[in-house]
């Protein structure tokens, strides 16, 4: 199985199943003279794991992070960092009924179609408990942007047909992590939670979107075509699972605007640099950065994972049956998606920044031939 891998010079390999022993995650490409500690991935995987409501699945996973090599005396050694996060709360026996029976709209028939065999435990690699190990990379990602300036934000911007009015960046720092949907306008967050549990009541779920932004990228970031930075950064959302949607700038609503209306004249800035006037655009034009802060949109169809009755065929039997998907699981994924989004739109940025030069990819300090640093450890005999 290929696909395993996220990233050119900032490379994520990830490896694990729902119900398997544990997830695990190796980042190569991480400079060294990072100060890195678990408490720092630790934090990012306590906003994405399970059962931290009553609107996500019962789950309980502590996801607690161990890391096992690239960092010494709390610093990157610039060699790959590899991280565990083992699976404490696996239930498989409520899965036996869909071993030959596919549920509905899930991966389980599409896998077993390609490889000829599945693991079944949990939906196996295609859960979306794989996203744990995207996390854990981010966590680090996200803090080697913080070190050069640059944020990343996000928060759920609608859920079934309640939509929350812009925020600003400030709003969505302030606000995100104060209630359980996640989103950074509190009366919508109220009624968001309100149409939630009343799908979960009903026995269904529903879908919704995840607004993202980052600020403070450089400019000249991207090369056109196939690596473009959308192209990229649409490839990194699509990989979260039961996303069908992405768009940055005006995105959808751009087949509604004219050419003039949605170009920007050019101006100078307070240092004489050429700027757009205005941000239609999303921070991207011609596959490069701008300059100006890089904002879109992600979609989620409804969890699949519902108690209503639905019917599917077992191929091993011949028989048509009537099933009813039971088991802990989540009636919307935007809320829990919001730190998977951060995390893969920072492993995007950071790894232009290093395609790009903008960041040594030996060392963080830039420092080339630098032997005695303040990361280095000290030889035990001279202490």
């Amino acid at each position: 199985m290929n696909g395993n891998r996220f990233g050119r010079l900032f490379q994520v390999t990830t490896y694990g199943e729902s119900h398997g022993e544990a997830m695990g995650v190796t980042v190569s490409g991480c400079p060294a003279g990072l100060e890195l500690s678990e408490e720092d991935v630790q934090r990012e995987l306590d906003r994405r794991k399970p059962g931290q409501s009553m609107i996500t699945t019962s789950r309980g996973e502590p996801d607690e992070v161990v890391i096992n090599s690239g960092v010494q005396d709390g610093y990157t050694t610039g060699t790959p960092i590899g991280m565990v996060i083992q699976n404490k709360d696996a239930r498989s026996g409520k899965y036996e009924p869909y071993v030959t029976a596919p549920r509905p709209s899930h991966g389980d028939f599409t896998y077993s179609a390609k490889f000829g065999t599945r693991n079944w435990g949990g939906g196996g690699r295609s859960s979306a408990r794989e996203t744990v190990n995207w996390v854990a990379a981010g966590a680090i990602a996200g803090k080697i942007l913080a070190s050069q300036g640059i944020e990343v934000k996000a928060h759920v911007n609608q859920i079934g047909d309640i939509e929350a009015p812009p925020v600003s960046f400030e709003e969505m720092l302030e606000h995100t992590e104060e209630n359980e949907v996640r989103c950074a306008h509190p009366e919508t967050a109220e009624k968001m939670r309100e149409r939630i549990d009343q799908y979960q009541t009903e026995g269904d779920s529903i879908g919704g979107s995840i607004y993202f932004e980052a600020r403070g990228v450089p400019r000249g970031l991207g090369a056109p075509r196939f690596d473009s930075f959308p192209a990229r950064l649409g490839k990194a959302m699509f990989a979260i699972p039961a996303t069908t949607g992405v768009e940055y700038g005006l995105g959808r609503e751009a087949r509604e605007w004219t050419g003039l209306d949605r170009n920007e004249d050019w101006a100078f800035d307070d240092e004489g640099d050429p700027v757009p006037e205005g941000n239609k655009h999303g921070g991207l034009q011609g596959g490069i950065t701008t300059g100006q802060p890089i904002y879109g949109e992600a979609t989620w169809h409804a969890p699949t994972s519902i108690p209503k009755q639905q019917k599917t065929v077992d191929w091993e039997t011949g028989d048509e049956k009537e099933i009813q998907v039971v088991g802990r699981h989540d009636p919307v994924l935007p809320p829990r998606a919001v730190p998977v989004v951060e995390a893969m739109l920072s492993l995007t940025i950071l790894d232009f920044m290093l395609l790009g030069g903008r960041i040594n990819p030996d060392r963080l300090d830039g420092d080339v031939g630098e032997y005695d640093t303040e990361y280095h450890p000290s030889s035990p005999r001279n202490e």
